[in-house]
């Protein structure tokens, strides 16, 4: 379980300085774009480990990227071991404007199912499947909705997943935690802008710009380009808390009960057998920072490869319990009585 260190006190403390003060590794990424069946595109930044082994993909939070904290600490650990790795980018998300009229969304399981199956297809080992956060809570609906269909990925984990939205819209509406909102609405909003310029009339431009919140921007822009009547029913409907009993895939979900993004009160008390609840009193919103300052990001990484390599290790285990000896363990068997 996670402990923050002494000079690293608080949720605030515990979110910001690893994401603006701790050094992310370097890691090389091979960029690629997938053409989607409505015109649009997906890039996708990939690091190329050994033939066979295993793919770790992961699907960033809101308004992040391959760039973020988070994603580099992992894709330079998944490097170490010779692992391939995968960042999809939500659409608008790798730096240019996506062609389509949608954005992305707390809910995207029908993305995130593309996504997974074009990986399945072309990697031979095993395939993992991580999200942070918005990619998180997006990582657990498609597990929950898809059920065993989801059994493609081998394991998966999701890291500070806003797992009630509406809870957590509230705790990112008042206080202090008005910094969160005004830094992600710095960035949607021009986005919004920019998409109103290619599609004219698409949403209303003065509810926008008046969006001091994400309920405000929400009801104008996410819920209606999405397929929801408003912003309660997106963050009612998308919320990963309805579908965390219906998963079948060995899933760890991991928050902080000291994450500003959704307080701890409000974390689910059960799952399905086959989910990880883990819910350390520290860490803030995928935060982790471990060691002496500046402090370092690699707790997060060992922790999620941990619990794949521990879903390997189950697994291989029970396959050897449940499957019939061959003829010469029969043999000997009988010949040491």
């Amino acid at each position: 379980m996670y402990t923050a260190p002494l000079w690293l006190p608080g949720g605030h403390l515990q979110t910001m300085v690893p994401a603006v003060a701790i050094a992310k590794p370097a890691v090389a990424f091979r960029r690629e774009r997938w053409e989607t069946q409505d015109g649009d595109f997906v890039d996708v930044d990939f690091v190329d480990g050994e033939p066979g082994q295993p793919l770790v993909v992961l699907f960033h939070g809101l308004e992040g990227s391959s760039a973020s904290h988070y994603a580099r600490a992992l894709m330079a650990a998944v490097a170490a071991r010779g692992w391939s790795g995968a960042v999809p980018h939500f659409r608008g998300c790798s730096g240019e404007p996506n062609r389509a009229p949608r954005f992305y969304h707390s809910g995207d399981a029908n993305e995130v199912d593309w996504i997974v199956r074009r990986l399945r297809a072309r990697t031979q080992g095993k395939l993992y499947a991580a999200g942070v956060s918005l990619g998180g809570n997006a990582l657990l609906r498609w597990l929950g909705e898809s059920q065993h269909q989801a059994e493609i990925v081998d394991a998966a984990v999701a890291v500070s997943a806003p797992l009630d939205l509406a809870r957590g819209g509230e705790a990112l509406s008042s206080g202090i935690n008005m910094v969160y909102t005004r830094m992600f609405l710095k960035t949607l909003k021009p986005k919004c802008l920019a998409k109103l310029e290619q599609f004219p009339g698409l949403f209303e431009r003065d509810a926008l710009l008046g969006a001091r919140d994400l309920y405000a921007f929400d009801n104008v822009v996410t819920a209606p380009l999405h397929g929801y009547r408003d912003t309660d029913d997106y963050w009612n409907r998308a919320s990963a808390r309805h579908v965390l009993g219906d998963i079948t895939v060995p899933t760890l979900v991991l928050n902080a009960r000291n994450d500003p993004f959704l307080p701890g009160k409000y974390l689910p008390s059960s799952a399905a057998r086959a989910v990880t609840l883990e819910y350390p009193a520290q860490g803030g919103h995928v935060g982790f920072a471990v060691g002496n300052p500046p402090g370092r990001l690699d707790w997060l990484p060992r922790r999620i490869l941990g619990f794949f390599d521990a879903a390997a290790a189950k697994r291989e285990a029970m396959h050897y319990a449940t499957r019939a000896p061959d003829g010469d363990e029969l043999c000997e068997a009988a010949a040491h009585g």
